[in-house]
């Protein structure tokens, strides 16, 4: 199951769909793991996102870039700058480890979200498709609404026969 939001950066509440549909898994019993994306704020002005882990872990996806000239090991979104090397280190192990369970044990995996920022790691697109791939695992996640330039891994998830896609708005 994905949720696609109509823009990448648009409040809609995915995040807000995502925690509570987590929270009723979790307090059934359900076995979940996985992490999400949340708004960082400073003075009423959004100024990056964290990353944050549903076993409690957070750390930095993207801060606001006043450096208009970037480096060549930058990747960058509009204004924000992306901090792989944290994205990574909260995200991979996760992912990597989720279909490591009995395999009479369905789990999920809550990934919000497949976007821009996230993909430009390439060591997580091969987790995201590796993750779909496993037997045991049920993915609840978040993927942008096509627009521009089609990203890959989305419109590989989106033409999934597998998938189910809810727009949320």
């Amino acid at each position: 199951v994905f949720f696609s939001p109509p823009s990448l950066f648009l409040g809609v509440g995915k995040t807000t769909l995502i925690q509570k549909v987590t929270q009723a898994l979790k307090s059934s019993g359900v076995p979940t793991d996985g992490f999400y994306t949340q708004e960082v704020r400073e003075g009423g002005r959004r100024t990056g996102f964290d990353v944050v882990t549903l076993s409690g872990n957070q750390g930095p996806l993207s801060r606001i870039s006043s450096d208009s000239s970037a480096s060549r090991r930058e990747y960058r979104v509009g204004q924000y700058v992306v901090d792989l090397v944290s994205f990574e280190q909260l995200v991979l192990p996760i992912l990597r480890n989720v279909n490591h369970g009995g395999d009479t044990e369905k789990r999920i995996c809550v990934i919000d979200e497949v976007g821009k920022m996230e993909l430009f790691s390439q060591a997580f697109i091969q987790a995201v498709r590796q993750t779909l791939a496993g037997s045991g695992t049920v993915v609840l996640g978040t993927i942008p609404i096509p627009k521009g330039k089609p990203l890959d891994l989305v419109e590989e998830i989106r033409n999934r026969k597998d998938v189910k896609v809810f727009n949320v708005s």
